[in-house]
């Protein structure tokens, strides 16, 4: 598992269970299984609403993706661009081609076989450049739909709010006093399921996609610049410099990035408040 999820997950955790065992006294009253079934059952089925089957079935599938500690190893398609520069300055288009065998990478892969097809140079760049669009893409609707989602869950946690409100002043003309404490219950916790399924749950699953989709791009784009490299026949030792700039260049990019989007997004919940 990645050590951050594994590290936000057990904090939160231990954070969550420590303020309900300080604050409530019975912690045990906090448990709604009605009020959860709501606001997870009304979440999903409004995700459903919201787009096709194919396309949450496959979003639910990644959920162990995100969970997992996956490294991205640009470092390797480095040297295979690397590798195939030398051959080519030999002219062993056969030694490429059995190389090109051996990349695991389809992207690379795909590239290379184009530059030594001797396809234009304007048209490899156009071909990968639409696989990289389609990609970012396809990842990027998957992580809105976890957005979608954490948007959902307070709202149906305030429609519970405002059920179990609705049922209590039935039940206080009734004179039931049972009845009417056990849906206040219902109308408070609601809304708290539905804001810790948003803020814990949906909207960490969607950075954290968001994130390695940048980083995929990243590496995606890097590998475009190798292929187009190779198609000038620059020297090996040249494209491996490049390459290795190109990505230190990204990293330093990308976390002055999130940075800002951090900086930003509280200055704009404090104009909020």
């Amino acid at each position: 598992m990645n050590p951050s999820t594994l590290i936000g997950m057990i904090g939160g955790l231990v954070v969550l269970t420590l303020a309900i065992y300080l604050n409530v006294d019975k912690p045990a009253e906090l448990i709604n299984t009605p009020g959860l079934l709501f606001v997870v059952g009304g979440t999903i089925a409004a995700t459903f609403l919201s787009y096709p089957l194919k396309e949450v079935l496959r979003v639910f599938s990644i959920f162990h993706i995100v969970l997992r500690n996956e490294r991205i190893y640009f470092e390797k398609d480095i040297l295979e661009i690397e590798r195939v520069a030398r051959l080519s300055q030999k002219g062993s288009i056969r030694e490429i081609e059995s190389e090109i065998g051996r990349i695991n990478n389809p992207f690379l892969r795909t590239g290379i076989q184009l530059v030594i097809d001797n396809t234009p140079e304007e048209d490899v760049t156009r071909l990968l450049n639409w696989r990289i669009a389609r990609l970012k893409a396809k990842e990027a609707a998957e992580a809105q739909i976890f957005r979608t989602m954490a948007s959902y869950a307070p709202a149906f946690g305030m429609v519970g709010t405002l059920l179990g409100l609705v049922n209590m002043l039935g039940d206080i003309g009734a004179g039931d006093i049972a009845s009417m404490a056990s849906n206040l219950a219902l109308a408070l916790l609601t809304t708290f399921y539905g804001l810790l399924l948003a803020n814990m749950v949906f909207k960490p699953i969607a950075v954290k996609w968001e994130r390695r989709t940048d980083k995929r791009i990243a590496v995606l784009s890097m590998v475009m610049e190798g292929i187009e490299l190779l198609h000038q026949r620059r020297t090996p030792t040249f494209i491996s410099e490049t390459l290795k700039s190109f990505m230190m260049k990204f990293e330093d990019e990308l976390h002055d990035h999130h940075s800002k989007a951090a900086v930003a997004k509280t200055v704009d919940d404090k104009v909020k408040k």
